[in-house]
């Protein structure tokens, strides 16, 4: 093999120098030796922050996007967490009754049907023939059966019974009253409208589905028809959803957020462009409601029309928009535990896997992960209990 010529000394001449000079010669080295360790750690992080990212944006792209982790049985016994729960529902007050404490974790399933659904017997019996010579019958349930009662369409007639009086030479009509409506001359039930709106959006059906779900049914009600009756019943509902807010406004907590929207027909906005629901999820305890309120803009000026007079605690992302509202009403703003959850498992899923298996060590964002799972374990369990009952006790804390 070749060698490669040595290169030349560069040590300088230090024959010359005083004792002093070497040693403040020897320090600028030292000096320069640490300066350039420095930059060597700062230029593998930056290259590890990198290597992360690629992984991130590969994993974004191609793998699932499950934010469960593999790591996390193991870094807290599911006995430990079992035992703190446990400690907590043993701290309750003696006042907190036993239907309002934490229910166990594991809950069997239930078995048979509830007991508020209509119930119908049916009696499977023999004929006179088998029956001779038998000391006496009677009946064992031996199956139970859930029945699906298929929707239909039906014609209410109102037929109104009107009555004339002679009056002064003149006859007088009298008509029996008619029940209000909400739409005032409208051909559709208030059952009717409340099915509508309910298929529309609390279970997302189109109007257009609807449409061929009634025509199945023996009718044809247009989706420009249903349409319209909604948009008729916004201004039905105004006072209401007026109500409603100013109920949520006046709780102590409150929560809110911002979904975008995709809007064809916006004056000055293009179909392609973001608009937005906005959503609060509020109100006393035993009045919680959600409500919605489209916006074209995503301002600032928003929240000060829907928080107009609320001045508790919001929780909320980390939207600069809320800002003016906080500062304005005095809000105490707090964050929420799934955006910041959701960075623990971008850094999980980002980190190098040294090994695998037990003895795998897992990566700090598991660690953190594992303690928000813990938090998020304790609320799962005190979830049902009433307002007054869910006492905030650090968790380890005993007698």
């Amino acid at each position: 093999m070749k060698k490669h010529p040595e290169a030349p000394s560069q040590m300088p001449d230090l024959s010359g120098l005083s004792a002093a000079e070497v040693v403040a010669l020897v320090e600028g080295l030292q000096q320069q030796v640490a300066a350039q360790q420095t930059a060597l750690q700062q230029r593998n992080l930056y290259i590890q922050l990198l290597e992360e990212k690629l992984r991130l944006q590969r994993i974004q792209q191609f793998a699932a996007r499950s934010e469960k982790s593999a790591d996390q049985a193991h870094l807290f016994d599911e006995t430990e967490l079992e035992a703190d729960i446990e400690a907590l529902r043993d701290q309750l007050p003696d006042d907190v009754e036993a239907q309002d404490a934490p229910r166990p974790s594991r809950q069997r399933h239930q078995r048979g049907f509830s007991d508020t659904l209509v119930r119908e017997r049916i009696e499977l019996t023999l004929s006179e023939e088998e029956k001779v010579g038998a000391t006496k019958t009677f009946f064992a349930k031996v199956k139970e059966e859930l029945q699906f009662i298929p929707a239909q369409l039906k014609v209410l007639e109102y037929w109104q019974e009107k009555a004339v009086f002679p009056l002064e030479g003149n006859d007088h009509l009298l008509a029996a009253e008619r029940p209000v409506h909400p739409l005032g001359k409208c051909t559709a039930s208030t059952s009717l409208l409340a099915y509508v709106i309910t298929s529309k959006y609390a279970d997302g059906l189109p109007l257009y589905r609807l449409e061929g779900m009634f025509k199945r049914l023996g009718h044809t009600v247009s989706r420009t028809q249903m349409a319209n009756w909604i948009i008729r019943l916004n201004d039905v509902f105004t006072p209401l959803i007026t109500l409603m807010r100013e109920v949520q406004n006046s709780s102590a907590y409150l929560q809110a957020d911002e979904t975008r929207l995709q809007v064809l027909k916006e004056d000055g906005k293009t179909a392609q462009s973001d608009k937005w629901m906005c959503v609060t999820r509020g109100g006393p305890p035993d009045q919680l409601s959600v409500l919605f309120a489209y916006d074209p803009s995503r301002g600032g000026s928003v929240p000060v029309r829907l928080l107009d007079d609320f001045s508790g605690i919001l929780q909320a992302d980390g939207y600069a928009g809320y800002g003016q509202v906080c500062r304005s009403n005095g809000i105490t703003r707090i964050g929420c535990w799934d955006h910041a959850r959701r960075k623990f498992v971008e850094a999980s899923k980002a980190a190098k896997v040294n090994a695998k298996g037990k003895n795998a060590t897992p990566a700090k964002a598991e660690v953190g992960l594992s303690h928000i799972n813990k938090l998020y374990a304790i609320e799962r369990q005190i979830k049902d209990l009433s307002q007054g009952s869910r006492i905030i006790i650090p968790v380890g804390t005993r007698g």
